[in-house]
């Protein structure tokens, strides 16, 4: 069942000019074939929201209808605002152009296209940049601030702030076991692939969780390919998957991007969010913080992100010109 993600560009064309008026910029969907390409240019971000991660890019693809151009080689997204897709925009470009730069390129592709000039989801430490550009509105997104954790709380629970985390870790080992956790590998995906049918047996309970759940399913077709990042963790009970956990790593940050659990299997929440962070921290040594992306404004899912005592929260905006 495995493929290979492989590099391919027949569809991408890299330009480069000196003067920005006569820029052509040719986007292409981003796609499991070129994201290898689009992946070298994010590990040069040096930020730590979810936007620039493997996970964070591919699996919203089909929402945000990403598409990319490379120019000068800098790197640039073309999308939707994060909170009306209804509308273009852009992501903060990477590569070798500076800001200043870059909006030089993309103000003249707007101007060819019939199209106004925004940003999404610009990562706060690059705000000063874009405020010496001068534009027309900036606006914070306050539904879509990424939770920042430390990797070693989540790692161990350790603290007086986490004891009721451990209590429910506790309360899972007591019931069935602590030697239930083992990492995602193609071998027993297929084993993920029928708990995530068992949950789809049941009404998804809303909108946002029909989503989540086609989500995974993405996530996890992602994972059948030999060269993805992507890595994950479950958790077995009576020879049954009853959780799971895929997630990336970029620098020093781990990104969670899915996480899904059995309700009625006490305490598997909190077991996989420990047991999966412990075991990317143990094999990536250079993890110092674990971003469990945003709360999308649902108050529930605010609840439980703030219930494990973020380190901070990563503020986004969009800017338009």
């Amino acid at each position: 069942m495995s493929s290979t993600l492989s590099l391919s560009t027949s569809d991408i064309k890299t330009t480069h000019c000196e003067d920005a008026q006569q820029v052509t910029l040719n986007f292409a969907p981003i796609t499991a074939a070129n994201m290898p390409l689009v992946w070298s240019y994010l590990q040069r971000e040096p930020g730590r929201t979810c936007d620039f991660s493997f996970g964070g890019v591919l699996m919203w693809v089909d929402l945000f209808h990403y598409e990319m151009a490379i120019y000068d080689d800098t790197l640039f997204i073309k999308g939707r605002l994060e909170n009306d897709l209804s509308k273009v925009a852009f992501s903060l470009p990477v590569g070798k152009l500076s800001v200043s730069e870059s909006i030089k390129v993309l103000k003249a592709y707007c101007r060819k296209e019939g199209l106004p000039l925004r940003f999404s989801a610009i990562p706060e430490y690059s705000m000063s940049d874009f405020m010496a550009a001068n534009p027309k509105s900036i606006a914070q997104l306050t539904d879509w601030a990424d939770y920042l954790y430390d990797a070693e709380k989540l790692a161990t629970l350790s603290g007086k702030k986490m004891a009721k985390k451990r209590n429910h870790v506790n309360q899972y080992v007591n019931l069935y076991g602590e030697e239930t956790y083992e990492p995602l590998t193609l071998r027993n995906l297929p084993d993920v692939e029928a708990f995530m049918d068992r949950l789809d047996a049941d009404p998804a309970p809303g909108e946002q969780a029909a989503i989540e759940r086609q989500l995974a399913r993405d996530v996890l077709r992602l994972m059948e390919h030999e060269q993805t990042p992507l890595q994950g963790g479950l958790l077995r009970v009576d020879g049954r998957v009853v959780a799971f956990s895929v997630g990336d790593v970029k620098g020093d940050t781990l990104f969670v991007h899915i996480e899904k659990a059995d309700r009625e299997i006490a305490g598997s929440y909190e077991m996989i969010n420990k047991s999966f962070a412990a075991d990317m921290v143990a094999h990536h040594p250079e993890i110092r913080f674990i971003n469990r992306e945003d709360d999308a404004g649902d108050e529930g899912l605010r609840k439980a992100k703030q219930s494990y005592h973020p380190t901070e929260l990563l503020k986004k905006y969009n800017v338009i010109f």
